[in-house]
């Protein structure tokens, strides 16, 4: 039997109006790019005569073809333009991200700085080889405390959670099930900082009742008695970095008595206190630098100063005495790989201390090998300082004690600064509700004064911002404010990504860890979100 054809294709009826004439395509111009290393200005190819309407992804699959890495694998980039300095404005972004193409989003850019006639220098810079989902529900309510939680934090793997309460209690919870795991008694005063050991064996917490403790995770004891030599609150807590000591790394404490103490968590005794600062001390950072990556303290106190100390001994390296009132925030560019120490996104378990001090340091030495360590103090004064004390060139002159960059822009105190895990970005909060995003990638030398520029206001909160914390990709930011909200952040765009409302009063604390996001405020509940 013969085939049958099938019958034809019945033909498209326009029941009285003619055929509408097929659009033609636009012609799209050629332009000339020229794509350079967002890090330190050096063109990654030559330059090329490209259709300017090419998308986004192509770009990034030349820029991938161009490279002349021998490694295989692909590298997700993102792409910017610079704005020339005639063509900006204030609080505007400073940059143009390049999200569809070269011609939509450049050329058609309303401030016009851009024709066909130029070259385009087009800025890559490489992001992380994951993507973190953002938080779009709240999946867990976790009530417990009976006062306002002052403080959250994940543990370095990100399977428990540990927050601190006005009702002196500190409690565990573990992220699989979302439930209590233990509630951790001691403290005879509010709960005001919880830092845990970057190799998960220990939590730490400081209270209003001027005490340090350490408890064991697991079981939800305590490991021997409290620490005590505070004759004041304590303000903040900083571990030493898994790279320096793996075994007994110690625990430095802040107070508000003006003094630091810098404990041994084997043998628990002080092992030296460091006197200097003449009021309260705000905050402690224990940094991975300093003279021969031994280690140095970061400390920042409401006498106006940032002071330096040697880890080591106690002996004092340096004073910066910039700002014009108390410092209240500090942040370093290495404090994301200094927290988690050994564990990366790979979720791999080291075997072994020495492992384990040897992935921690191979992450250091990575991300100091593009920039050295940079440390950015907050303050009162309603500015920011960008320092850079320990780069290689001022190593033997023990450091330079004058600022790279000043960041001005806030209308109000600054209330806290966080560097992405990449160290890339800078995102500073204020008690002007907004956060402002600082571009932190440029090496150090003749590109350092492209350190600490401005590229984007975050508007949306409508009370004080007091939280912020980074995304693993450093692809979100998100805040926590005064306002009852949470809010994500998406820095392809710098607009708001997610709005996560729940809480019913203030928000004073956030932490990200893959994709989870928890918070804790003056309702009383621990929220976790997720995806």
């Amino acid at each position: 039997m013969a085939t049958r054809l099938p019958p034809p294709k019945r033909p498209k009826l326009y029941h009285g109006v003619p055929e509408p004439e097929p659009e033609p395509i636009k012609p799209s111009p050629n332009i000339v790019v020229q794509f350079v290393n967002e890090h330190d200005g050096t063109p990654i190819a030559p330059a090329v005569n490209l259709p300017a309407n090419v998308a986004r992804e192509s770009l990034e699959a030349l820029v991938n073809q161009l490279r002349t890495k021998d490694d295989d694998d692909h590298v997700p980039f993102a792409f910017h333009v610079a704005l020339p300095e005639d063509a900006t404005k204030p609080d505007v972004p400073t940059r143009i991200i390049i999200s569809k193409s070269l011609e939509a989003d450049v050329l058609n850019h309303p401030s016009h700085a851009f024709t066909e006639e130029n070259i385009i220098l087009v800025r890559c810079a490489p992001q992380s080889v994951f993507k973190v989902r953002p938080a779009t529900r709240c999946s867990s309510t976790l009530s417990g405390h009976s006062s306002p939680i002052l403080c959250a934090s994940f543990s370095p793997t990100g399977a428990l959670l540990a927050t601190g309460s006005g009702d002196t209690h500190v409690r565990l919870w573990d992220l699989n099930t979302e439930t209590p795991s233990h509630t951790l008694v001691g403290h005879t005063g509010w709960v005001l900082c919880v830092e845990w050991d970057p190799m998960e064996r220990k939590l730490a917490s400081g209270g209003h009742d001027g005490h340090v403790r350490l408890w064991d995770p697991k079981t939800g004891k305590p490991t021997g008695e409290a620490m005590k030599g505070h004759s004041k609150w304590v303000t903040s807590l900083a571990w030493e970095p898994v790279h320096i000591n793996v075994s007994a790394p110690r625990l430095a404490s802040s107070s508000k008595d003006g003094t630091v103490r810098v404990w041994s968590t084997a043998t628990r005794r002080l092992e030296y206190s460091l006197g200097g600062h003449t009021a309260s001390v705000n905050v402690v950072k224990w940094g991975g630098g300093g003279k021969g990556g031994k280690g140095v303290l970061y400390t920042a106190s409401s006498d106006r100063t940032v002071r330096v100390w040697d880890a080591q001994g106690g002996k004092q390296l340096m004073v910066l005495k910039d700002h014009a009132h108390w410092v209240t925030t500090l942040a370093l560019n290495t404090d994301f790989v200094l927290r988690t120490g050994p564990y990366d996104h790979t979720a791999k378990r080291p075997a072994s201390d020495e492992e384990a001090q040897g992935l921690a340091l191979k992450r250091y030495d990575a991300l100091i090998s593009r920039t050295p360590e940079l440390l950015i103090s907050g303050s009162d004064d309603h500015t920011l300082f960008l320092w850079s004390l320990f780069s290689s060139s001022s190593e033997a002159g023990g450091g330079k004690t004058k600022p790279i960059n000043r960041l001005t822009g806030h209308q109000r105190q600054v209330s806290h600064v966080a560097f992405s895990p990449d160290g890339r970005w800078a995102a500073s909060a204020g008690w002007d509700s907004a956060v402002r995003l600082w571009d932190c990638s440029g090496g150090i030398g003749e590109r350092s004064g492209n350190l600490g520029k401005f590229v984007a206001t975050l508007r949306g909160h409508v009370g004080p911002v007091y939280r912020l914390a980074w995304s693993a990709d450093s692809r979100m930011v998100i805040s926590a404010s005064k306002d009852a909200t949470l809010k994500i952040w998406d820095l392809k765009t710098y607009k708001l990504k997610n709005d996560l409302a729940g809480h019913t009063d203030e928000v004073y604390c956030v932490d990200f860890v893959a994709d989870k996001v928890v918070s804790g405020g003056r309702d009383r509940m621990v929220k976790i979100w997720r995806n």
